[in-house]
């Protein structure tokens, strides 16, 4: 190019030598708006994608469910704590202690669907507490010496009235008599020889007599035990003539017994007491109480009371059969529990000791049920 030749004006108002076209100093001026313009629409496709991607992984319900407020105290448990964004922007102005946060409610009952035709629900009740199971103890049945355990034995000896039947029932660990039905003397019989035993005995250890002393055709030793054991009347006479019909007497309200050897009269409680303290070990030393015992075992007469007992319950005991008297006295052992048992009747004579039989069973069987 000439240099004479003059500069030549663009619209542009620049002048550069060799720009015959104005656009490219047009978009020099525009680019920095394109530019800004693009960034800003990016930014705006950039922002949309976020937006939409958060909200395809945020759960269904939880775009419904109505915002938690916040606590006063944050992290209080059973409240929520504010978003990110709320506790950046709020103004924490000062204000008192905030309180403790109340119980959280328990949650509300499912609504109704929102439909003017679903009837309203009312919240669900609480599940009924259904109260504990009341357990019963086993029955233990009637209570010795309680109504309950009575009336059985009442029942038998009311249902009885043509015979005279009376009953003495003895814990041996209190000795209180309990006295059923007829309660007057009756003629002893054959249990009497317990007495008469005892006397003997107590002659022994008072040293009085002697059990190895010479009597009838053995020794008295012999002779007590075929007085008890085999009830035999021989060998008793040769017993009372050596205690002696003072003796016997003596011996007898020692105890706390009127008794009268001519007569032989005593009642059901009277021989019961006898044998309550016999076995407690208050009439003899513990020698002389168990040999006497031992021979109240395995006698000649086992069909009264013996043959009424459930197993597993010791009997020691004394018969007794004289003309219309059938009775039978005896002490029921088991463990630690020790009873004494004694039924007398009275009835016309031999000829219905069957039915006196029954009724000494049914009576033996009442008591047992009841005490064991």
């Amino acid at each position: 190019m000439d240099s004479t030749e003059p500069r030549r004006h663009y619209p542009s108002r620049h002048h550069s030598e060799g720009e015959d076209n104005p656009a490219p100093g047009y978009f020099r001026r525009l680019r920095p708006r394109v530019l800004t313009a693009a960034a800003a629409a990016l930014a705006l496709i950039a922002a949309t994608t976020v937006y939409v991607s958060i909200q395809s992984s945020v759960p269904a319900d939880a775009v419904a469910r109505p915002e938690t407020s916040v606590s006063a105290a944050p992290g209080a448990p059973g409240t929520a704590s504010a978003a990110p964004n709320e506790a950046a922007t709020a103004k924490q102005a000062p204000s008192a202690p905030a309180p403790a946060p109340a119980p959280a409610a328990p949650a509300p009952a499912a609504e109704a669907p929102d439909s003017p035709l679903a009837p309203p629900v009312s919240p669900a009740a609480p599940p009924a507490v259904e109260p504990p199971p009341v357990v019963e103890a086993p029955d233990q049945g009637p209570v010795p010496f309680s109504p309950a355990f009575d009336a059985p034995i009442n029942a038998i000896i009311e249902a009885n009235s043509r015979y005279q039947v009376g009953v003495a029932l003895i814990d041996v660990k209190d000795g209180v008599v309990h006295e059923y039905g007829d309660k007057t003397k009756f003629v002893a019989a054959s249990t009497a020889k317990i007495l008469a035993a005892s006397a003997y005995y107590h002659l022994v250890e008072t040293g009085r007599a002697s059990l190895t002393a010479r009597m009838g055709s053995s020794t008295a030793a012999v002779q007590i035990r075929q007085m008890v054991q085999q009830s035999n009347n021989d060998s008793w006479a040769l017993i009372l003539a050596a205690v002696g019909q003072q003796g016997m007497t003596a011996y007898a309200a020692s105890l706390g017994i009127s008794y009268d050897r001519t007569a032989n009269l005593l009642s059901p409680a009277e021989t019961g007491k006898t044998l309550s303290l016999l076995y407690s070990g208050q009439l003899l030393n513990a020698q002389n109480t168990a040999q006497l015992l031992s021979y109240m075992q395995h006698t000649n007469y086992e069909t009264l009371i013996p043959a009424a007992v459930p197993a597993g319950i010791d009997v020691f005991h004394k018969y007794g059969l004289l003309f219309g008297n059938l009775h039978d006295a005896s002490i029921l052992v088991q463990g630690d529990r020790a009873y004494v048992f004694v039924v007398y009747t009275l009835g016309k004579n031999t000829s219905d000791m069957a039915a006196r039989t029954r009724i000494i069973h049914e009576l033996t069987q009442a008591v047992t049920a009841g005490l064991f």
